[in-house]
């Protein structure tokens, strides 16, 4: 376990946690000067259970299945392959050559999906699914990346898998994942965030959840839904019934990577700065939480998926950066 990471120094214009978490997903720069964002192939999946997930893949029509090495993304909550992060790692990714693949987690591809589920911060049975049907087509090697929530559901993937999980992906690397989720959700439930990104999650988590309503009447308890005004509302109201949990506890303790990060056995690098708003750092995994084959970095700055750099408006692409460079140590066999 390496807990060495590079040096990151976010801007002095835009001090703290917040500022760096905000500016990055509504101001700071994707891609480079002039250059414009993909254009993602769609593909609809269905899934074993009746359901779809809608998929975008950053190769051209014709090419799915190549010797090139894929990135796959797992996104962040209510994120898509229109986030900023996923703009820069696809612009990464194009420049070494690599093939990407955003699977978006049910509901989040524009349009609702069939059964009476959504998505959660655990579901790691998805993620294997989506993981070994991308095995069936790429040749060349496979590596993920999660994101948030999208981070906590490979992170527990890769745990629950042990040694299996060499047999599906080369490395990965998960950023910014609230690996305790009782922590994360707590955090998010107090002071500046309970007033800052609630309302920005709950604007499209509620209308998804009335309208999965509308679908199944009688799946959870409308009126809770409706009263809810922070996360841990919402998650004792829709995710946690809807998705087999007791309570939005009991969900947070049960899908929580963070007991399982030392069964991983396959490369992993978690990525984390200290000053998230989301993730509280004493939450954060130690040296005696991980196995030998998991890599920490945990840099001061950097807030929440932020890791801002370069002068005003400043960029996104940094730590990607990083991120992908480490990922692609692992692109030959050891």
């Amino acid at each position: 376990m390496n807990a060495s990471s590079p040096r990151f120094q976010a801007p002095l214009w835009l001090p703290g946690g917040h500022a760096q978490t905000i500016w990055a997903a509504v101001q700071a720069q994707r891609l480079p000067g002039g250059r414009k964002p993909p254009l993602w192939r769609w593909e609809r999946w269905d899934t074993p259970d009746g359901d779809f997930i809608d998929v975008a893949l950053s190769v051209q029509a014709g090419e799915a299945c190549g010797r090139r090495p894929w990135l796959v993304l797992f996104h962040g909550l209510e994120g898509s392959a229109a986030s900023h992060y996923a703009l820069a790692l696809q612009y990464l990714a194009e420049l070494r050559g690599w093939s990407m693949v955003v699977p978006h987690f049910r509901g989040c591809g524009g349009q609702p999906n069939r059964a009476a589920r959504a998505y959660h911060s655990g579901d790691a049975d998805e993620a294997d699914w989506i993981l070994r049907r991308l095995c069936l087509c790429a040749q060349g090697p496979l590596f993920a990346v999660g994101v948030s929530l999208g981070g906590n559901v490979l992170a527990r993937w890769a745990g629950l898998q042990g040694a299996r999980a060499a047999d599906v992906v080369r490395a990965l690397a998960v950023m910014s994942a609230p690996l305790d989720l009782v922590a994360g959700g707590r955090a998010l439930g107090r002071g500046l965030n309970r007033w800052i990104y609630t309302p920005m999650f709950l604007r499209t988590l509620m209308p998804k959840a009335l309208a999965k309503w509308e679908q199944f009447p009688g799946l959870f308890d409308r009126e809770a839904v409706l009263r809810s005004r922070d996360l841990q509302d919402f998650d004792d109201a829709f995710t946690a019934p809807v998705h087999g949990f007791r309570d939005a506890l009991d969900y947070w303790h049960r899908a929580s990577a963070k007991p399982v990060l030392a069964d991983i056995r396959v490369p992993a690098l978690l990525l984390n700065a200290r000053n998230d708003p989301f993730v509280p750092a004493a939450s954060l995994p130690g040296a005696r939480d991980v196995g030998a084959s998991v890599t920490l970095w945990q840099p001061e700055q950097g807030g929440h998926v932020g890791f801002v750099e370069g002068s005003w408006p400043g960029h996104v692409r940094a730590m990607p950066e990083a991120v992908m460079r480490w990922l692609a140590g692992h692109e030959s066999k050891e």
